[in-house]
């Protein structure tokens, strides 16, 4: 059975820091193009950062631009976002999705592109 499952969530304050994991069960991650999304109560689904299959090629919007890091450890089959300098408005439910691709360079950031997600992981800033 294929796998995402995220971890590392949490209530912080505004200025903190949390790092989200996403580890894969059930497939290796090397052939995947991977993202984060978040999704606040009454808001779609927002792409926050995807990593391409060589992890040379990362994308963010510029609401995370300079705060937030992803990054992927292939032989720990796992996926990572690094937030810093959180915010109230950045309190959501955070998912990790992959997408299979053959391209080395793909970082999708459209939630349509992908086709297998994690049960998401609640992030609330807050002081």
């Amino acid at each position: 059975q294929l796998q995402l499952v995220e971890s590392g969530g949490g209530l912080v304050e505004p200025g903190g820091s949390l790092r989200l994991s996403c580890a894969a069960s059930g497939f290796t991650l090397d052939s995947y193009a991977l993202g984060w999304f978040r999704q606040a109560p009454g808001k779609e689904r927002e792409g926050v950062a995807c990593i391409s299959r060589s992890g040379i090629n990362t994308n963010y919007p510029d609401s995370v631009k300079g705060r937030f890091t992803i990054s992927r450890d292939n032989t720990m089959n796992t996926v990572y976002l690094q937030m810093n300098s959180l915010k109230p408005e950045d309190t959501a439910v955070y998912y990790c999705a992959a997408r299979t691709t053959r391209f080395q360079a793909l970082c999708p950031m459209d939630r349509l592109e992908f086709g297998l997600w994690g049960q998401g992981t609640q992030v609330t800033v807050s002081s």
